[in-house]
Parts: structure tokens; C-alpha cells; sequence
């Protein structure tokens, strides 16, 4: 299938399991652009994306004079390295992996420096473990403090990465948990701090994520097939 054809596909099973799930709001599609070329993305952002996604701080840097994106929301989905959020900060709409309070306050000094404020999401790593990176959901309330007192991010809501399913539906059960971290720190009061997304879902599980009650799924090989050798 081309990519206009992929992504057709793949908006359909979005609105079907939204419809399944009784979502009340829309649910934005993420393209994970890691290692695919700006020819590919822009054939991507004719076809109907809105939002892309990259993993990688020197990729996203080779293609931005590219004009990979352009058309589109950037959104940083990848691991951040401190000594490289003065490459991400004030580049992109949004970025997805935020997890600890070091991190917090270097974005959040850059985004001051540039006179913006910066939108990011929290990390969780809701399966706990340790190859990946992402706040533990106990210690979420205590990082989320720290995040209101910053005035140079806001946070707009939470993402996770799941532990590999090994059988079908078998990440149902850290969805529903990120879920409920999700709804039970939406009703708190925070400045700097307004849950409005959940990032959750690639292209193995996106359905299943959306029946959990995630409004933003990341997609990548299911757009544009597997990853490039770069």
C-alpha cells in the first residue's frame, strides 16, 4: 500500500475504536518519523498528517533545513538528553518525554531564555522497567509539583511506553493503569499543569490504546513501513 492508502487505513481503525471506546473528543494521529527520509514525511503530510513525531535529536536537526516537516506539528517522542534540550526547547510543539525534575528545569530555563513557554508531557514507565526511561507512577504526584512551580513548561498531559505484549491485548492492563493515573491527576489543581493528552499507543497496540482511553497514538511502521537502516 502507498502511504496516503496506509494512512486511510489507519484513521479508519482510529475512528472505528474511538467509536468503540465512546471517545468524546477527537483522537490526534502522531506519524514516528525515525530514520525515514523528508521526501517520505512530506508524502506523509499530503496524505493528511498533522502531527510527527522523531526519536532522535541529530536526525530531527538534519531535517528541519530540509523542510521535512513543514505543514506539520513537531513533536520530540524520543529519549531527551539534557545536553540536548537546547536543540529541542522552542523547535517543536510538544515534547513527549519528560521525566525527571533535572530535565524539567533545563527545558524549562531555555523556553525563559527564549520567551516561551514550552508544552510537554510526563513520561510514565507504568511496567517498570528498567531498560527504559520514565518517572514510576509513585513517584508522578512528586514530579508533577515540581512541574507547577516552573514557570517556563506546561504540562499538558502524560505519555507511556509499555513493556512488550506478548500475546494480544496484552498491554490492556498498563493501559487501564495509566488511565486512572491520567483521570486521578486531572482533577487535582496545579498551575502549569492541565491534563489534556494521553499519549499512548503505536502501531502494534493503537486500537487496544484507544479502547483504554488514549487521544493520541504514535505511529510509525504502520505508515510507513519498517524502519530504514541509517
Amino acid at each position: 500500500m502507498s502511504i496516503g492508502e496506509n494512512v486511510r487505513r489507519i484513521r479508519e481503525a482510529i475512528a472505528e475504536a474511538a467509536l468503540k471506546a465512546g471517545a468524546k473528543g477527537d483522537i490526534t494521529l502522531v506519524a514516528a518519523t525515525k530514520t525515514h527520509p523528508p521526501e517520505i514525511i512530506r508524502e506523509a503530510i499530503k496524505a493528511g498528517i498533522s502531527d510527527c513525531g522523531e526519536n532522535r535529536v541529530q536526525e530531527m536537526l538534519r531535517k528541519l533545513p530540509l523542510g521535512a516537516y513543514e505543514g506539520a506539528r513537531l513533536h520530540f517522542i524520543g529519549h531527551l538528553q539534557k545536553n540536548k534540550v537546547k536543540y529541542v526547547v522552542g523547535e517543536v510543539s510538544l515534547i513527549q518525554s519528560v521525566d525527571s525534575k533535572e530535565l524539567v528545569s533545563l527545558i524549562g530555563e531555555r523556553a525563559k531564555r527564549l520567551g516561551i513557554v514550552q508544552d510537554i508531557l510526563i513520561e510514565v514507565n507504568i511496567g517498570g522497567e528498567e531498560s527504559k526511561s520514565g518517572v514510576s507512577p509513585d513517584r508522578l504526584e512528586e514530579l508533577l509539583d515540581f512541574c507547577a512551580a516552573e514557570s517556563g513548561v506546561f504540562v499538558r498531559g502524560l505519555m507511556t511506553i509499555p513493556p512488550v505484549a506478548t500475546e494480544n491485548n496484552g498491554n490492556r492492563r498498563y493501559f487501564d493503569q495509566m488511565y486512572k493515573l491520567f483521570v486521578d491527576t486531572g482533577v487535582k489543581k496545579y498551575d502549569n499543569i492541565k491534563m489534556e493528552i494521553l499519549s499512548m499507543g503505536m502501531s502494534a497496540d493503537f486500537e487496544e490504546a484507544i479502547l483504554a482511553g488514549s487521544n493520541m497514538v504514535r505511529i510509525g511502521s504502520a505508515i510507513f513501513g519498517p524502519r530504514l537502516v541509517i
